[in-house]
């Protein structure tokens, strides 16, 4: 079997003790507050921390991406080891995060010719990229060589998706990622945003009026998806995005639960530093994809 190690940028927002299970290793993003000081994802400011100055200080931070140097070097750790590289990141529509890994292979090629070092762009953000990571973890674990593993997870990351909402889509606006979603009314007085998350775009859904019935629509927008593309729930992996409102995601996983008839056994993926800069508190998602053995 190939001995390679599994990288990702760190805004697939991936809980701690999963990493740590299936020994990845994440390349943080950075956060700035007043385009001076920068701190490292998960390392130099906690999710906690994030949210509480968002809620108390009422900014606008912006994130900039790990650097080549970056990759270059924790690939490089690893290279040294004897091992090859798989590295998932941040769609390239949204981040040059890829960018960086790529050109960060290209020179760790010249230096080590015979080293295999695999880059994929996710298409996806936060917890659908951080679902389709484990994929990855699953088909290391089953034996799959790297060329193979790379092979499949190019498959199912077209299966991926993210059925969100947001309380506001100031953050979205601010941070210039709003894409398609611009077309929502999402001014109005107490209207929640629906949006979809798939190959590399927000995707706008509908709007709803009040929290409750927006938490709702979640698991009606993840229904029909089912319902449109006759897939079947036990051919995919499920798992809950959260921002602040950690009652509120509990809420939906139990009426996911109901709709999937099994338990999510995963823990909460929390929108991390990097996600959270453009989605602001109270985002709430049902991530899903199509498993690596389906």
């Amino acid at each position: 079997m190939d001995d390679y190690q599994i990288f990702s940028d760190s805004s697939c927002d991936t809980p701690k003790e999963l990493l740590d299970l299936h020994h990845i290793i994440l390349v943080p993003f950075y956060i700035t507050f007043d385009l001076e000081h920068y701190y490292k994802e998960n390392i130099e400011i906690s999710n906690e921390e994030f949210y509480h100055k968002l809620a108390t200080e009422k900014i606008f931070p912006k994130t900039s991406l790990p650097s080549i140097m970056d990759y270059f070097h924790a690939f490089e750790q690893e290279i040294t080891k004897g091992k090859d590289i798989l590295c998932l990141c941040l769609t390239g529509k949204f981040s040059g995060s890829y960018q960086a890994a790529i050109n960060a292979r290209e020179l760790l090629i010249e230096k080590y010719p015979d080293s295999k070092i695999h880059i994929i762009d996710s298409i996806q953000a936060t917890a659908g990229q951080g679902i389709l990571l484990l994929q990855a973890a699953y088909l290391q674990e089953a034996g799959y060589s790297l060329d193979d593993t790379v092979s499949r997870l190019e498959e199912i990351k077209k299966t991926a998706r993210i059925m969100f909402t947001v309380d506001t889509l100031e953050y979205l606006a601010k941070g210039g990622r709003i894409g398609k979603v611009a077309s929502l009314a999402g001014t109005m007085l107490n209207i929640r945003p629906m949006i979809q998350l798939k190959d590399a775009e927000l995707v706008p859904y509908s709007n709803i009026r009040g929290r409750k019935k927006s938490l709702d629509k979640i698991l009606a927008m993840t229904e029909e998806y089912f319902t449109e593309n006759n897939e079947r729930y036990e051919d995919y992996d499920f798992c809950l995005a959260n921002a602040t409102t950690i009652e509120d995601t509990r809420a939906v996983q139990s009426q996911l639960e109901g709709l999937i008839g099994r338990p999510v056994t995963y823990p909460v993926f929390q929108i991390g530093v990097t996600i959270g800069t453009y989605t602001g508190p109270g985002a709430v998602g049902v991530c899903f994809i199509k498993k690596f053995d389906r």
